[in-house]
């Protein structure tokens, strides 16, 4: 069986369903249209039988390989929101339950996370059974960037980042700058289980291809032997990140507190700061809230909570500011629309954020019956 939507390319080949987004122009971002396709064609697969792996890849405009995905379709959700476009509701709501579908799926499934995997690319990835990156991937959270917040389950999975020398608030640091773990970095902090070489990605995807699988665990025995040298040199490379300061200033209870402690001269402090300033206060402040209280959710806990707060980062009520004048549309609009780089937050400090800005983004819109995705288990 194979379906060649014009940005979703999916294909059965022997008992392997492959799938590679499409979009590269657009750094495989994704649209509306992406997400139905992804959740029809999985849900498909879960219950053929002659199905036991599904193996997901990016396309690039030169070669096999390329960005992964870049997230979702910021330029849409600006255009959308300024328009009125009730789909952009829709977005969120099918693609937090292709995200939940992913995480549950009862079946291996394997995500090829060459080159950039960012925002909604993490979403599609960070349920895999194996994460594979390599040499090329650029991994982030960089929501806070565009007056949003890590949604996708962010609150769930970067929450419970972890391994043998990854601080204990790894997940607040990782979401409040929106760092960018580079190659192997990402197999620290338990966002990614293996690591190969880029330039050996084609010859794993034709290898996967053409043999003849007697079951989905032995797809994923048998990458992790390929990776296996790769993987092991990755893990005894120090991190870039690594960091002591990063427990003592990121497990402080306020981002005033983290920004206060963060005024020292050294580098690290320097630079860390520097990309605090660059955000959203609000958003940032929101986001610590959401981290905390995901770090104790389930999944499905967790994406309600998301599915309520993106309704209220577009339709900000409470402080009576939608559409243009929300964090969001006006982060979009700096980075991606205008590229000015100049958003113009409002509050335009950290010290200006009160608890009565932060804690109605977690108020639900909707009873828990009528909740979008009160189907999620």
């Amino acid at each position: 069986m194979s379906t060649y939507t014009t940005d979703v390319h999916a294909e059965r080949v022997g008992h392997l369903g492959f799938i590679t987004l499409n979009r590269p122009k657009a750094l495989n971002a994704l649209s509306l249209a992406m997400v139905r396709e992804l959740n029809h064609v999985l849900q498909q697969w879960q219950d053929d039988t002659q199905v036991m792996a599904v193996v997901v890849r990016g396309s690039n405009k030169e070669g096999p390989f390329g960005a992964f995905c870049a997230g979702g379709d910021i330029r849409y959700f600006h255009q959308a929101a300024l328009s009125g476009d009730v789909m952009l509701e829709d977005f969120f709501t099918e693609e937090y339950s292709l995200n939940h579908l992913i995480q549950n799926y009862p079946k291996p499934y394997i995500a090829l996370m060459d080159g950039i995997v960012m925002g909604g690319g993490m979403g599609i990835s960070q349920g895999a059974a194996l994460r594979v990156v390599t040499e090329r991937t650029k991994m982030a959270m960089p929501e806070t960037h565009i007056g949003l917040f890590p949604d996708v389950g962010g609150g769930y999975f970067l929450g419970r980042c972890h391994g043998p020398k990854c601080p204990d608030h790894m997940g607040e640091y990782l979401a409040l700058t929106g760092y960018v773990l580079r190659g192997g970095e990402s197999l620290h902090v338990g966002l990614a289980d293996v690591c190969v070489d880029s330039a050996a990605l084609p010859a794993l995807w034709d290898g996967l291809r053409q043999q003849d699988w007697v079951s989905g665990d032995a797809v994923t025995a048998w990458l992790r032997e390929q990776c296996k040298t790769t993987t092991e040199q990755a893990l005894a490379t120090v991190p870039a990140w690594q960091n002591a300061s990063i427990d003592k200033v990121f497990g402080l209870a306020t981002v005033l507190e983290m920004e206060q402690a963060l005024q020292g001269s050294d580098e690290w402090s320097v630079q860390t700061l520097k990309a605090l300033h660059h955000q959203s206060p609000l958003m940032l402040c929101v986001t610590l809230e959401q981290i905390r209280r995901g770090r104790q959710m389930s999944l499905a806990e967790d994406l309600r909570m998301e599915r309520d707060m993106v309704r209220h980062c577009f339709q900000t009520d409470h402080l009576s500011r939608r559409g243009v004048s929300s964090e969001t549309v006006e982060g979009i609009r700096a980075l991606a629309v205008d590229k000015d780089h100049s958003p113009k937050w409002l509050p335009a400090r950290i010290a200006d954020v009160t608890p009565e800005m932060v804690l109605p983004f977690f108020e639900s819109p909707w009873p828990a019956s009528a909740h979008p995705l009160h189907h999620l288990s």
